[in-house]
C-alpha cells in the first residue's frame, strides 16, 4: 500500500508534524490529478475535510507498517486538487525551515507554493465547509487566425463586418479583443468566418508581466529566442576577472562554496554576476539572482534581460496577483533559465540550480518579518550544499556576519574590487557638522557648503542626489507652551506631520487624522513642526533652487519615498523623469541609496546622517556606516568627477568618519570590541523570543513566566552557558494596538540555537490572548 505525509494547511504549532494517509489504488477516485510530492490534497481532517501538501510517498506491506500507525484508522486522501508545486527538495527545505526558525510546517511549505494560485477551505455563514478554488490563474486570450479557406474566402459585398475582419487578418494574427476594440460586437460575424472555414478561433495562454511575444514555454520562445542579441560584454578589468574565476571555482566544486564579491560602488559586481551565470547557463544549469525589494528597479532588471533575453523571469511585490503567479509559472516549466527577484524568489520551482547571487547582501530586507522568519543568505547557503550550486554575495559594504564567516569558515571566500572598474577615482567625502553651521548662524536644513554645492553643479546641467532617511512634512508636531505631541492611540510613537492634506499620520498602523490648528491639551496656537520630512525638505529646496543664480524654478525636485511610490510603476516613471532631465536633483529615502546609476550624476547630498546612528539596536552604527558609503556610491560614476557633502551633528562618530574615508578598518575597530564585549553577532547567535497581545498586564505576565520557564528549560539542556536576558518591554513597546514585549536568548556562536529552543516551543501551549513568536538570528532587537 502508499502512504502519503501531509502537511495540513492549517499555521499553527498545534499541528507542526505531517499527517499519514493512505492512497487510493483507484486512479479514478483521485480526481484530475496525480497523487505527488509538492501536491495540494483534499483531506479529511476530524469532522471535515482540509487542504494539505503531500511532503513524502512510501510503499508499506499491510504487515509492516511504520511504529505507531493502526491500519484500522487510516484515512485515504480524498483527492488531489493540485499539480506539484514544489519537489523534494522543497520538501526537505521545508522541513529544514520549520526546524531552524521555529516555524508552523504549513506556513514554510507555503513558502513554495504559487502566489495566489492555491485551493483553499472556506467556512460558510451556515458554517460549512467548501473547497475554493485559486483566486489566479491562467489566463487564455482568444486569437483569430486564417482557417484552411481563407485564401479562396470572398465575404458578400453587404458583409461589412466581416469584410474588415478578413482584411485586418491578411497583415497578421489578432486578438479577439483587439478586433472588438476596433469594430465593435464581432462575435456573430466570427461565427459565421469559423463555419466557413475562413478563419479559426484558437484559445492560447497569455502570460501577464512578461515582454510581448512571450509564452512562458507555450509556442513560439524558439523563435522569439533566435532574434535576440545579447547585450555587449565589457572588457573585465583584472580585478573583475580575478572575481569571475573564484567564482567559477566555487561552481567546478560542486560544494555549496560562498563568494563574498567585496567591491566598492561601481568596481562591476554586477558584469561579474553577468558572465558567472553566462557560464552557469552553458553548464546547463539555471541561475538565481536575489536583489533588495527597492533595488529591484527598471535599470536592475534591463540589465539581466539586456544580455539573456525572454530567459528572465522576475519576482517582486510591486507586480500583481497575476503576473506573480504567471512569473511562478514560467519558472516551472523550465523555459526561464535565470529568476531575478527579492528574498521569496529563492524557493521558486527553479530545476538544476547552480549559481544565488545576492547583491547588497547587506541589507536588511534579506530577513524576512513573519514566520518563518527566515534569512535569505543563510537559506542560499543551505541550498547551494544541498544542490552542489555555488552562493555569491556582493557588496560594497558587506555585513559584519559575512565577513566574519570569511575569516572563520574554510568554504567562504573574500574577493575585493577595491577600484572602480572605469578606473575613476571615488568622489571625495566632506563631512559638514552642523552644529558648527548652527553655531555659527546658519538655521538651514541645507548647510551653506551644500547650498553652494547644489547651484555649481546644477547650473551647468549635471544632476544632484539628495538622501534623506525619513517621510513626510515634519517628524512630529509639538505645544510650546505645554509640550504636548500628538501621539498614535494604537502605537507608541508620535503622528507624522504631511503638509499637503495638512494632516497627521502614523506610518505604524494607518491611523490619520486632521492637523490641529491649536494644542488639544491647552488650546495654544503655538504648534512647532519638528524634524524634516521629504515633503519639508522638498519645500525648502525648491525655494533653496528657486533663488539659485543659473538655477530657477526650471530645474525638477523628483521625490522618491513610500509617498509617491506605492502605485505600480511609480519607481519606473520617476526614474525615467529624472533621467529626461538636463539638471534634476532626485530627493528621497534609503531606496535611492543603491542601484541607481546616472552618468551625469555629480553630487550626492546627505541630509542627515544620524537618524539611524541612535537607534537603541546595537546594529545601528554598521547601517549608518553602510548607508552613506553607499548612497556616497551614486556620484561620479563616469566620466564626471563626483563629490558628497555628509551632513551631521555627530561629525566625529567612528561610522560617519569611516565612512566619508572609504575606511572600513577603522569602522571595524571601533564596533567589533563593543560587540565581543556585550555579547552581540557576530560572536554570538540570538533568538528574539516576541510576546504580544492587546492586555498590557497579560503581556507582561505572560512574558515574565516564560522568561522564567524558558530559562530553566536552557539550564537543563546546557547549563550555564548561555544567556537568557530578562523579559522587557520593546523599543517599540505599542504596534497597532497591541502591546509588546520579549526575551533575547543568546548562545556561543558553535551552539545549536534551534535545537534547544524547539522542544520548548513545540511543547509550550499557545495562550488565547497572548501571542508568542521566536525570531532566530534576528536584523534588529526594535
Amino acid at each position: 500500500m502508499k502512504l502519503a505525509s501531509v502537511i495540513l494547511d492549517i499555521p499553527t504549532q498545534a499541528l507542526d508534524t505531517p499527517y499519514t494517509y493512505l492512497v487510493s489504488d483507484d486512479p479514478t477516485a483521485l480526481g484530475g490529478y496525480d497523487i505527488v510530492v509538492g501536491c495540494a490534497a483534499l483531506v479529511p481532517f476530524g469532522p471535515r475535510q482540509a487542504i494539505g501538501f503531500v511532503v513524502a510517498l512510501e510503499e508499506h506491506a499491510a504487515d509492516d507498517l511504520p511504529a505507531g500507525l493502526n491500519l484500522s484508522k487510516l484515512k485515504a486522501i480524498v483527492r488531489a486538487v493540485s499539480p506539484a508545486y514544489f519537489d523534494e527538495e522543497g520538501a526537505a527545505c521545508a522541513q529544514w525551515l520549520s526546524e531552524r526558525y521555529l516555524a508552523p510546517l504549513s506556513s514554510c511549505v507555503r513558502l513554495f507554493t504559487p502566489p495566489g494560485g492555491v485551493p483553499r477551505m472556506v467556512r460558510s455563514r451556515e458554517g460549512y465547509w467548501r473547497l475554493e478554488e485559486p483566486t489566479v490563474g491562467e489566463v487564455d486570450d482568444r486569437w483569430v487566425v486564417p482557417g484552411p479557406s481563407f485564401a479562396d474566402f470572398e465575404p458578400r459585398k453587404n458583409a461589412v463586418k466581416q469584410g474588415a475582419i478578413v482584411e485586418a487578418l491578411r497583415a497578421g494574427e489578432l486578438r479577439v479583443a483587439e478586433l472588438a476594440a476596433e469594430l465593435g460586437a464581432v462575435s456573430g460575424a466570427l461565427k459565421t468566418l469559423e463555419g466557413k472555414g475562413a478563419v479559426r478561433i484558437e484559445r492560447r495562454r497569455r502570460m501577464r508581466g512578461m515582454p510581448s511575444g512571450v509564452s512562458g514555454g507555450v509556442g513560439s520562445r524558439e523563435e522569439s529566442g533566435s532574434s535576440f542579441v545579447p547585450s555587449r560584454k565589457p572588457l573585465l578589468t583584472s580585478g573583475q576577472a580575478s572575481a569571475l574565476g573564484a567564482v567559477e571555482s566555487a561552481c567546478a566544486s560542486g560544494n555549496g562554496e560562498v563568494v563574498l564579491l567585496d567591491g566598492v560602488t561601481g568596481s562591476g559586481k554586477t558584469e561579474v554576476y553577468l558572465q558567472a551565470i553566462e557560464a552557469t547557463l552553458a553548464a546547463g544549469r539555471t541561475a538565481c539572482v536575489l536583489v533588495p525589494e527597492i533595488s529591484l528597479t527598471p535599470q536592475t532588471v534591463g540589465r539581466f534581460r539586456g544580455r539573456f533575453g525572454d530567459t528572465v523571469a522576475v519576482m517582486h511585490s510591486r507586480m500583481g496577483a497575476g503576473e506573480r503567479y504567471d512569473q511562478w509559472d514560467f519558472i516551472r516549466s523550465g523555459a526561464a533559465r535565470v529568476v531575478v527577484g527579492a528574498r521569496s524568489a529563492l524557493f521558486t520551482p527553479m530545476r538544476n540550480l547552480g549559481l544565488i547571487v545576492i547583491d547588497e547582501e547587506h541589507e536588511g530586507s534579506y530577513k524576512q518579518d513573519s514566520a518563518p522568519r527566515y534569512h535569505a543568505r543563510d537559506v542560499a547557503v543551505w541550498m547551494a550544499r544541498r544542490s552542489g550550486a555555488a552562493v555569491v554575495l556582493g557588496s560594497a559594504t558587506p555585513s559584519i556576519e559575512s565577513l566574519h564567516a570569511c575569516a572563520k569558515d574554510e568554504r567562504w571566500h573574500q574577493v575585493e574590487l577595491p577600484e572602480r572598474a572605469n578606473g575613476k577615482p571615488m568622489p571625495q567625502v566632506q563631512v559638514v557638522d552642523m552644529a558648527h553651521e548652527f553655531g555659527s548662524g546658519s538655521r538651514s536644513m541645507f548647510s551653506r557648503p551644500l547650498s553652494s554645492a547644489l547651484a555649481e553643479e546644477l547650473a551647468v546641467g549635471h544632476k544632484a542626489v539628495l538622501l534623506l532617511n525619513q517621510r513626510g512634512f515634519a517628524k512630529f508636531l509639538l505645544c510650546r507652551e505645554c509640550g504636548f505631541v500628538p501621539e498614535c492611540p494604537s502605537c507608541s510613537t508620535s503622528l507624522t506631520f504631511h503638509e499637503r492634506g495638512n494632516f497627521l499620520i502614523c506610518h505604524h498602523c494607518g491611523y490619520r487624522i486632521a492637523a490641529p490648528a491649536t494644542c488639544p491639551e491647552c488650546g495654544s496656537p503655538y504648534l512647532k513642526k519638528f524634524g524634516a520630512g521629504t515633503q519639508r525638505v522638498e519645500a525648502d529646496l525648491r525655494v533653496l533652487l528657486d533663488e539659485a543664480p543659473g538655477v530657477g524654478p526650471d530645474v525638477p525636485i523628483v521625490r522618491m519615498d513610500a509617498d509617491t511610490t506605492g502605485g505600480k510603476g511609480s519607481h519606473q516613471r520617476l526614474l525615467e523623469e529624472f533621467a529626461a532631465a538636463d539638471a534634476a536633483v532626485l530627493l528621497g529615502t534609503q531606496m535611492i541609496a543603491k542601484g541607481l546609476d546616472f552618468e551625469d550624476v555629480t553630487l550626492v547630498g546627505v541630509i542627515n546622517a544620524d537618524t539611524m546612528l541612535k537607534l537603541p539596536d546595537y546594529r545601528a552604527s554598521e547601517r549608518t556606516f553602510a548607508l552613506v558609503e553607499q548612497v556616497a556610491g551614486r556620484a561620479g560614476r563616469a566620466e564626471l568627477p563626483g563629490r558628497v557633502l555628509v551632513q551631521t551633528y555627530e561629525a566625529d562618530a567612528a561610522p560617519i568618519q569611516a565612512a566619508a574615508t572609504y575606511d572600513r578598518a577603522l569602522f571595524l575597530r571601533d564596533e567589533l570590541p563593543k560587540r565581543r564585549l556585550l555579547k552581540y553577532p557576530p560572536y554570538v547567535r540570538m533568538a528574539n523570543i516576541l510576546v504580544w497581545g492587546k492586555d498590557e498586564g497579560a503581556v507582561r505576565s505572560l512574558a515574565a513566566a516564560l522568561h522564567a520557564d524558558l530559562g530553566r528549560h536552557v539550564r537543563n539542556y546546557v547549563g550555564n552557558s548561555w544567556d537568557v536576558l530578562a523579559a522587557t518591554p520593546c523599543v517599540l513597546a505599542k504596534l497597532r494596538g497591541t502591546y509588546r514585549w520579549h526575551i533575547v536568548v543568546k548562545c556561543p556562536l558553535e551552539s545549536d540555537l534551534s535545537a534547544v529552543l524547539l522542544p520548548f516551543f513545540r511543547a509550550r501551549k499557545p495562550d488565547r490572548d497572548v501571542n508568542v513568536a521566536v525570531d532566530v538570528d534576528p536584523d534588529d532587537l526594535l
